[in-house]
């Protein structure tokens, strides 16, 4: 069968995966990029995977939607039969690192890039020649077919606590940093990646993402001893064996041990440490004791390492491996979070039938900060107010009185040109009449430019009216705002900049 034929007929068929409404198109844009399609006849599909987590993780979710997009556009039921790619896999078994211990770790394949789709032209597997049926051509798709939600199989996930890959939505804004984790939980103790150093605000799901590495690595390896430990945690058993020092002193020494004893160790909220440099200083014994034998380490924080107040050598050993940054969701990202929420209350109370509006479900995702944990709380108040008080028939004006107060941040906040210029002025050390003036000097021009673009993206108002605040034509207020936004493209630095002063901005 022609491989473009073949392309054809796959990607019609992860568009059709795609429409069903209990899908997030984002998780099949981030999985299905990793499968690539074999062989096709008239009932069977043979596809291959890169890695064993993506064919397990495909298996088990997104078997019966391919199994119901190929009846839809067909009209017959498929075989579909998914294996890891070998070529793939021998590939990955050469770059595999084994972590250094007594008890040997069985090699774990290191994934493809998520963004690429094995070759077309590789050979098949064993099971694909021999279920392989020749045939010239695919059948023809059959027209306005269509099986409701009710008739098709339902998933069935059962992860090894509520904090794992496939309960963690993917968009945009954290696909890369998602992607390495994933890569992390795998292989661990790749050079590359080690340490694997995850960075954004509050309630983004950097988290998550560690403990969904913890999780998977005790399900699938579980000879090796994987740690996950809170900064303050940390801090709280270092100062207790501290203490305890001069009464027991095998307490400090007991305290060291399990921390170096680890395969894999992940620290949540490094920035807490601030400060605390006796913690500090043993943070880093472990870090190098574990990272010279191949262990490996996880490491997160609200900021990028070199934007946390400690010492320079600290900062470069953070950042000596890898280093990604989860962004604010955007709008469709929180329209699938929002959805995935729901998926979850429908399955915890056996109500298959319950939904929320379309219109109240996007007004939430407009209106909501960047805090993940928000938009929940928010979701779970509308769910309380329709399910505790009965009011199935709740209103969009309903909803905006329900949350009128609930976000910290967000569209909902109510701010204003001054409140803006003043925390530029602070963060940027310019006075107002120099914002404001006629002064062209370079700092005082980036200040400007940064104002106002902040104006144009948290109030969303005419070019003239943040014009008049500056002192400025319409003309000069887009050319600012046109030259930030072509800036943020081309450097991390200054998107970070601006998140930290928009949340300056909004903590008001």
């Amino acid at each position: 069968m022609e491989s473009i034929k073949l392309d054809t007929a796959w990607q019609k068929v992860c568009d059709q995966v795609k429409s069903y409404p209990s899908v997030a198109p984002s998780q099949v844009n981030a999985f299905f990029s990793r499968l690539a399609p074999q062989a096709m006849s008239e009932d069977f599909l043979m596809l291959t995977a890169d890695t064993e987590f993506i064919k397990n993780w495909v298996e088990q979710h997104y078997l019966p939607h391919i199994a119901n997009a190929l009846f839809d556009l067909y009209g017959n039921e498929f075989t579909v039969a998914i294996e890891v790619d070998p070529a793939a896999q021998a590939a990955a078994d050469t770059r595999t690192v084994e972590p250094a211990r007594d008890t040997a770790a069985k090699p774990v394949a290191q994934p493809a890039d998520p963004r690429t789709v094995a070759n077309d032209e590789a050979e098949p597997s064993a099971l694909s020649r021999s279920r392989l049926r020749a045939m010239e051509d695919l059948p023809a798709p059959k027209e306005d077919r269509y099986i409701s939600a009710d008739d098709r199989i339902p998933l069935d996930a059962s992860p090894t606590s509520s904090l794992t890959f496939e309960n963690f939505v993917i968009g945009d804004s954290n696909r890369m940093a998602y992607s390495m984790a994933v890569a992390v939980a795998e292989a661990p103790g790749r050079a590359h990646l080690n340490p694997l150093f995850i960075y954004g605000k509050s309630g983004l799901g950097k988290t998550h993402l560690l403990r969904a590495i913890q999780n998977y690595i005790m399900e699938t390896m579980p000879h090796l001893s994987t740690i996950y430990v809170d900064s303050a945690e940390f801090l709280t058993d270092y100062t207790e064996a501290a203490a305890g020092h001069d009464k027991e002193k095998s307490s400090y020494r007991n305290f060291k041990q399990r921390y170096e004893e680890a395969d894999v160790l992940l620290i949540d909220d490094v920035q807490y440490l601030q400060g605390k440099k006796q913690t500090l200083d043993i943070v880093f014994q472990i870090f190098n004791n574990l990272t010279s034998r191949g262990h490996q380490i996880v490491l997160s924080a609200d900021r990028a390492p070199k934007n946390i107040d400690i010492d320079e050598r600290y900062k470069t050993r953070f950042n000596s491996g890898a280093t990604f940054d989860i962004q604010p969701p955007e709008i469709e990202t929180k329209l699938s979070i929002i959805k995935s929420y729901l998926d979850e209350y429908r399955e915890s109370e056996g109500d298959p039938s319950f939904t929320i509006p379309e219109d109240i479900q996007l007004y939430v995702a407009e209106i909501s900060s960047s805090n993940i944990r928000e938009l929940k709380s928010a979701v779970t108040k509308i769910i309380y107010q329709m399910t505790y008080f009965k009011r199935t028939d709740i209103t969009l004006d309903d909803v905006r009185t329900l949350l009128e107060n609930h976000f910290s941040g967000g569209p909902s906040k109510r701010l204003s040109i001054a409140d803006i210029q003043k925390e530029v002025e602070a963060f940027y050390k310019v006075s107002h009449s120099d914002l404001v003036g006629k002064k062209r000097s370079r700092e005082i021009v980036y200040a400007r430019q940064i104002a106002i673009y902040l104006c144009r993206q948290m109030l969303d108002l005419p070019y003239n009216d943040i014009g008049k605040k500056f002192n400025r034509d319409h003309t000069t207020v887009m050319y600012s705002v046109t030259n930030v936004e072509k800036r943020m493209q081309e450097s991390r630095e200054l998107r970070e900049e601006l998140e930290t002063l928009s949340q300056l901005i909004r903590d008001l």
